[in-house]
């Protein structure tokens, strides 16, 4: 059981945004996420929406870096992939 994290390149709010995902659980992602004090607003359907300035504390707690595109890779091997429109923004 992994955490990852995409880097931060992706425009929103006047930032930049990273996603953090998880290849085993949600509940995974949702322990890890609150161990980073990432308030649960931040998660979005399959993922962790994680501020430019926080990226560094993700990996210094564990998240392994991957690029953008094999975050998607990564949750839909995991079958934690849920695409817009999917249902609720907390499982």
């Amino acid at each position: 059981m992994t955490v990852y994290i995409d880097p931060p390149t992706w425009p929103g709010h006047g930032r930049m945004w990273s996603h953090l995902v998880s290849d085993a659980s949600y509940d995974e992602l949702h322990d890890f996420a609150a161990r980073l004090d990432l308030p649960r607003r931040a998660f979005e359907r399959d993922h962790y929406d994680v501020p430019a300035h926080r990226y560094a504390d993700a990996v210094a707690a564990g998240a392994v870096e991957v690029r953008s595109r094999e975050v998607v890779r990564l949750l839909l091997a995991a079958g934690l992939r849920r695409r817009k429109g999917s249902g609720s923004r907390l499982p």
